[in-house]
This record gives structure tokens, C-alpha cells and sequence, in this order.
């Protein structure tokens, strides 16, 4: 069987924030309850009481101690800096009061639009795809082009119909990688994409191939599990257990996915995804 080539971890880097270059969008354009992830609740459109008047994050060592764990496992995928830099061109929200709410309409439109591109870069850059290379290509710059839209352009545009186009391809990827990985039948009829196994029991288990698109993993026992060639679009790993999980060659897989579950150093990542912190602590 081929191998991913992502081998160079730059190749992600158009569609990672850049906090140094945003006007601290996501801390104050999203709403967030309070729950286990977060301490307090903030309503969207208005700003964390965390957030500095330099936008930087006044607690951002200690945001799992404080009760904001869920920041730590968001990624706008380079949204934050493009809406700052790129489509208000270096407007600050603070400064422009009458652009700060359209600001914050954008922001998750943009999320999203970048959340695409690095799927789409991801599966362009699979030696398993290259019979659709091209196709994929033609999707990206399409992507790309909606991106640099001006701000009511991308407030009227459906994303959801732009997402079906994006997601024919990323399909079509998911199976030609894992196609000729041979799948546990056993396993096979206990799950699967879409499934709720929050908490499920599937310590050691050979899950290699396993489509988990939508897929609730909160809290599962994923420990020593080959979860090899794995498409994970869209799973929940929220406290997942990965301890000594073997993920190589998964695609799809976020480094937001891989902060909001537990491994430890024997947890074996695909190579542009790195060991959160918190692992080895």
C-alpha cells in the first residue's frame, strides 16, 4: 500500500492560526456556555474578559487550570488572520464600530471556507489521490477565489452548498485510501461513521481503515487500537483515550481533534500533527 506524503509540516501552514496577525476574532465573535470546557459564559460579540487590549490571551499558559479547555482545542485553520489582514485590511473591530459586527458574521464563514482548503490541501498531497489530483486542484482554487470575496459576498454565500462540492472529493480521497486496508469484521458491524460511542470500549482493538466521519468518540477507551489509514472528518475525540494508539497514515485528522483527546508518548501520530503538551505532563 502507497503512503501519505505529507512528510513536511509547512505544507499546513496557510490553514493554522496566526494569533500574532487577528484581532483575537474567536475570543470575541463566539458564543460559549459554561460547561467543562469553559468557566464562564460569553455571549458572541462580545470579547472574553480574558482578552487583552493587545489581543493576546491573559491566561493562555494556564487555560486548561482555569477552566478553559475548551479554547484550547479550537482552530480557526488561518480564518482569524485572513478576516484581520486580508478582508478588512488591517481594521481593528475596537477602532471600526461599524464594521466589528460585520466582522464577527464573517469570522465563522471564513472558519469554515479554511477549514475546507486544509482538507482539500490535505487530500491533494496523498499519493493515493493522484488520479484525482487534478479535480481536487480545481475544488482548492475555487475555495481559495470564495475566500478573497468581499464581506457582504461572503455573508450571502451558501456554504453549506459549496460544502457538498468539497466533501464529493474528500469522500472519493477517504476511498482510495482506505480501501485496500483490510478492516476487523467483527469490528466492522459495531462501528461506524456517524455512530454514538461515547465511552466505548475498544481498547487494543484493530479498527485500521475505519471511516469515523461524525462519529461521537468522547471519552472512548481507544488504547493500543491500530487506527491506521482512519478518516476522521468531523469526529468528536474529546477525551478519547489514545494512549499507545497507532493513527499513522489517518487523514483528515486535526491537531484541534488530537488537543481535545489524551495520549501519551507512545501514541503514534501522522507526521504533520504534533504531541500536545498536556500528554506528556
Amino acid at each position: 500500500m502507497s503512503h501519505q506524503t505529507i512528510t513536511n509540516k509547512g505544507l499546513f501552514i496557510n490553514y493554522k492560526a496566526d494569533c500574532e496577525n487577528c484581532f483575537g476574532l474567536c475570543c470575541v465573535a463566539l458564543p460559549f456556555i459554561k460547561s467543562a470546557d469553559f468557566a464562564v459564559d460569553k455571549d458572541g460579540g462580545v470579547p472574553c474578559k480574558n482578552l487583552q487590549e493587545d489581543y493576546r490571551c491573559g491566561i493562555h499558559e494556564g487555560l486548561r487550570g482555569k477552566g478553559y479547555k475548551g479554547c484550547t482545542v479550537y482552530e480557526c485553520f488561518g480564518a482569524g488572520q485572513k478576516v484581520s489582514q486580508f478582508t478588512y485590511k488591517g481594521r481593528d473591530w475596537r477602532e471600526d464600530k461599524n464594521a466589528a459586527k460585520e466582522m464577527f458574521h464573517v469570522f465563522p464563514i471564513m472558519q469554515q471556507l479554511h477549514e475546507m482548503l486544509y482538507y482539500l490541501q490535505e487530500a491533494l498531497i496523498l499519493a493515493e489521490t493522484r488520479s484525482i489530483h487534478n479535480e481536487i486542484q480545481k475544488v482548492l482554487e475555487e475555495t481559495e477565489a470564495l475566500t478573497k470575496l468581499n464581506p457582504n459576498s461572503l455573508m450571502d454565500l451558501s456554504v453549506s452548498n459549496h460544502r457538498k462540492v468539497v466533501n464529493e472529493y474528500l469522500l472519493k480521497s477517504s476511498e482510495l485510501v482506505r480501501h485496500k486496508v483490510k478492516k476487523d469484521k467483527n469490528h466492522q458491524k459495531k462501528v461506524g461513521k456517524g455512530m454514538d460511542l461515547i465511552g466505548a470500549k475498544l481498547k487494543g482493538a484493530n479498527l485500521k481503515g475505519m471511516s469515523w466521519r461524525g462519529t461521537f468518540l468522547i471519552a472512548a477507551d481507544l488504547r493500543e487500537s491500530d487506527l491506521r489509514y482512519c478518516d476522521f472528518i468531523g469526529s468528536d475525540l474529546r477525551d478519547a483515550n489514545l494512549h499507545g494508539a497507532n493513527l499513522q497514515g489517518s487523514i483528515f485528522l486535526t491537531q484541534a481533534q488530537v488537543n481535545a483527546a489524551e495520549g501519551d508518548k507512545n501514541t503514534k501520530l501522522p507526521s504533520h500533527l504534533k504531541v500536545p503538551e498536556h500528554w506528556l505532563t
